[in-house]
């Protein structure tokens, strides 16, 4: 329970799409020392389970899995990293104009091959929806939505909405829904905030410490 309540204290759901929302565990690439949010194969688990893609009972499962075959579990946490940066970059390049690199589309091909492989359409009481069906000893199962959703998106004319933080440390991604598409940052309360602090400095700064309006 303390391993869930400090992942829930590192991470947020602000991105306006799954795909998004897991490009957004990690921050501040290309800097220093990028701001990583998932630890371990257990933290990524426990996201899921926060993102909606794992039930309690499917999140337990997993846990208890990765721990019986640690080797796997850190097979598969690996591809869950290398799927978020390729979504990242595949995302990042197509908002600057440019071509994404073929490697980073043929990554996320591959997932979303074995994702179709394992999705069905099933009737609900609403209508109908997908289902995954997951062999029961795999313990990455839970990147195929989260390939699913990044092809979505890119096919999508929602793709045209989707923004970088104006952050300069930040790098995350979101779904701009206002009406004249204004939004900049990914949090006001934080980037934003952080911004408006960093201008208000440098004005008092440059007017040698008086106070300016």
């Amino acid at each position: 329970m303390e391993a869930a309540q400090d992942l829930a204290s590192r991470v947020e759901f602000i991105g306006g799409r799954l795909c998004l929302d897991f490009t957004n565990t990690n921050s501040n690439r290309g800097g220093v020392e990028d701001h990583e949010r998932l630890m371990s194969y257990a933290d990524l688990v426990e996201w899921g389970r926060m993102a909606g893609v794992l039930s309690q009972a499917e999140a337990r499962r997993l846990r208890a899995a990765g721990a019986q075959h640690p080797a796997e579990a850190g097979r598969v946490f690996a591809r869950a990293r290398e799927l978020r940066e390729a979504i990242y970059r595949i995302v990042s390049t197509r908002l600057n104009g440019r071509i994404p690199a073929a490697a980073d589309v043929d990554l996320l091909n591959r997932m979303l091959s074995q994702a179709l492989a394992h999705r069905r359409l099933t009737a609900t009481r609403d209508g109908f929806a997908w289902e995954w069906m997951p062999a029961a000893d795999d313990l990455g199962w839970m990147l195929w939505p989260l390939a699913s959703s990044a092809a979505e998106l890119l096919m999508s004319e929602e793709l045209a909405r989707v923004k970088e933080c104006a952050s300069q440390n930040c790098n995350w991604l979101f779904v701009d829904a206002s009406r004249n598409r204004s939004r900049r940052w990914c949090d006001m309360k934080d980037c934003g905030n952080r911004a408006k602090a960093r201008r208000h400095y440098q004005r008092v700064r440059g007017s040698g410490g008086r106070r300016v309006s």
